[in-house]
């Protein structure tokens, strides 16, 4: 499976790592993020896209699948 590491990322540059991650990379897709704002923002523009996401806790961070 494919992943991308957004921690340590602002707001809009997660979304915009994903977005381009998903044309190069293609699905599914694992994205770690480390706050719920990028969490929210992903999510919002993955499932607009037509993707199926999912997010759980990862200690203090969060994964996501997109798939």
């Amino acid at each position: 499976m494919n992943q991308i590491d957004a921690r340590g990322f602002s707001c809009p540059e997660p979304v915009l790592m994903t977005k381009k991650a998903l044309q190069e990379l293609g699905k599914p897709l694992t994205v770690l993020v480390d706050s719920p704002t990028p969490l929210q923002n992903i999510t919002r523009f993955a499932r607009n896209a037509g993707h199926k996401v999912d997010s759980r806790p990862l200690g203090d961070d969060f994964e996501l699948v997109i798939s």
